[in-house]
């Protein structure tokens, strides 16, 4: 029998699920609430403009989410029970795509190392998700990207605002229109339990540092590509309102 949103809600906020949330509920850029506090902190000056502890951190991040974010993408495209859960996925996979291609391009003029794995608890995200089958896999998905997607939201406009480098500045910018339309297509699932998710939000536990860190790549190792989508045809640039307004 179909499960109703009612049970799909009862499933995400019972149980093992609330748990692990617990354990994993945080900003996919980790580190980044440690990096805005550090913005005046200068690394290196560049022709593109200082670069500060922030800047680095976050181009780092960005790149953090897209390794656990393109494959969880590959996976709701595959095993999503509805267009829209597929339509999410694709969404994810074209995003993440854009953002790597970025990173990849300026984190050479910056010196900065890209990781070639995301976090452990990023890697965790992708391990429960994958362990889900049915509308639990949907609403499971739908909930930790939107729990992640909700909470880095701000973090990327803080980076936007304090950042004196302009290619950190255009990897924000991107950042910023990319999650929104991420958010926008989570919510056009209908699977987002709101009020779980903004306790999620609002309330991240604190983890150890080796939780949040990517592992280093190893030496002379070459850099992991998300491979572009062009075949989906997908636009994350400008996402639309979700429901669409409408004028009298």
């Amino acid at each position: 029998m179909p499960l109703s949103r009612n049970t799909i809600g009862t499933v995400f906020v019972g149980g093992a699920l609330v748990l692990t949330l617990s354990a994993l509920a945080y900003p996919s850029m980790l580190g980044i609430q440690n990096a805005s506090t550090n913005t005046s902190r200068i690394i290196a000056n560049t022709q593109w403009g200082p670069l500060t502890e922030a800047d680095r951190d976050f181009v780092v991040k960005v790149r953090s989410a897209g390794l656990w974010e393109y494959p969880l993408g590959e996976m709701a495209m595959q095993r999503g029970t509805t267009k829209e859960m597929k339509e999410a996925g694709e969404h994810l996979i074209v995003g993440h795509a854009g953002l790597d291609a970025m990173c990849r391009k300026i984190a050479p003029e910056l010196n900065i190392t890209l990781p070639n794995q995301a976090t452990p608890q990023q890697q965790q995200f992708v391990a429960t998700v994958d362990s889900k089958s049915g509308q639990e896999f949907d609403s499971t998905a739908v909930n930790i990207m939107r729990v992640t997607h909700g909470q880095i939201f701000p973090a990327i406009a803080k980076i936007r605002a304090s950042t004196q480098n302009t290619l950190v500045r255009a990897l924000a910018d991107l950042a910023n229109d990319t999650v929104l339309d991420h958010i926008t297509v989570l919510e056009k699932t209908g699977l987002v339990n709101y009020d779980q998710v903004n306790f999620q939000q609002t309330t991240p536990p604190k983890l150890p540092k080796e939780q949040l860190t990517p592992p280093a790549p190893q030496p002379g190792a070459p850099v992991v590509v998300l491979t572009p989508r062009p075949d989906l045809d997908v636009n994350t640039g400008t996402p639309s309102p979700t429901p669409s307004p409408t004028v009298q």
